[in-house]
């Protein structure tokens, strides 16, 4: 993860530091956001897909790109202190109701134990057409 510009802004009186890291994907820089931000206790990822060196992973396969865009997303999380423990809220964006139950499966063998707050919406496609699920996790992460 490397540092996005804007991270030496100083804050308000009051407010948190905040802390933005990309990952260096393809669409962060064209489309001006990042991969995570720490704003005080909270992180939140960008939405995670299963775009590993810029091509999509698991083409096909439901399951495992939601366990690779999870993956992508702790790992980010990892970049600003937070563990998966540290995860209160998901949010599931799937192409096709269809993968619905592939995909809260997979979400509950990372989160089962966690259970965060989450959310699964149906949407009429992502960015690339081969993916099939997007994911974005907030972590919060008290007094660290």
């Amino acid at each position: 993860m490397t540092a996005v510009a804007g991270d030496d802004a100083r804050p308000a009186p009051g407010v948190a530091a905040v802390t933005r890291l990309g990952s260096g994907g393809p669409w962060e820089a064209l489309y001006g956001y990042c991969r995570v931000v720490r704003a005080g206790q909270l992180a939140i990822t960008a939405g995670c897909t299963s775009t590993v060196d810029g091509r999509v992973a698991h083409v096909g396969d439901a399951a495992a790109q939601t366990a690779q865009a999870i993956r992508i997303g702790l790992d980010a999380l990892a970049e600003v202190g937070a563990e998966p423990a540290d995860v209160v809220r998901t949010r599931m964006y799937v192409t096709d109701r269809m993968y619905a139950d592939e995909v809260g499966r997979a979400h509950n063998a990372v989160f089962g134990a966690v259970r965060p707050v989450a959310t699964m919406v149906v949407v009429a496609g992502l960015i690339d057409p081969e993916h099939l699920v997007e994911v974005e996790l907030e972590a919060w992460l008290g007094d660290r």
